[in-house]
């Protein structure tokens, strides 16, 4: 299965978009990119530090994911990024109007214990809970689908992957 369209994988810190992302990119066939990679160093510093972004922060970085997905339009593609509000998806979709979102969910206590796990990522456990008040869950005119991320990577990338097939079949 490949796609013409650039598929953001957005969700809270721990979901997995760093995970399933390249998996969902290489059942797509189409590159990947982490939209960690995206961020200005010193949004990087702040997180380090346990302090959110504010909004100002995030739009050079949005803009610079939406830079991407606009290249990569009508070529495909896949990039992480938390997406967590409507403005912030908005941003993406004026960049690139034919995105389709993933959104990965999953239950806090199962998030959490997956950010305590992890090695190397800037993200600290203590930011979960703004994650979560910041985020604005898919609207029905959004093109997206949601993923549940119970189960092993490969388990939630085949959900990703039906469920965008299935986003992808016209209604009868």
């Amino acid at each position: 299965m490949s796609t013409p369209h650039v598929v953001v994988v957005m969700g809270v810190a721990g979901t997995g978009k760093t995970t399933i992302g390249p998996l969902l990119a290489a059942r797509l066939g189409v590159p990947y990119a982490e939209g960690d990679d995206f961020h200005p160093p010193a949004n990087i510093a702040k997180m380090t530090a346990g302090t959110p972004l504010s909004d100002e922060d995030r739009w050079p970085w949005l803009d610079a994911i939406g830079r991407w997905a606009h290249e990569r339009d009508g070529l495909g593609g896949v990039v992480s990024s938390s997406a967590l509000k409507r403005a912030y998806r908005d941003r993406l979709r004026a960049a690139a109007p034919g995105i389709v979102f993933v959104h990965l969910t999953g239950d806090r206590a199962l998030i959490e214990d997956r950010m305590s796990h992890r090695q190397g990522h800037f993200m600290p456990t203590a930011l979960l809970d703004s994650q979560f008040a910041t985020l604005q869950p898919l609207e029905a005119d959004e093109a997206g689908v949601r993923v549940d991320v119970t189960g092993g990577p490969e388990e939630i990338t085949e959900r990703a992957v039906a469920a965008l097939r299935s986003l992808a079949q016209p209604s009868r």
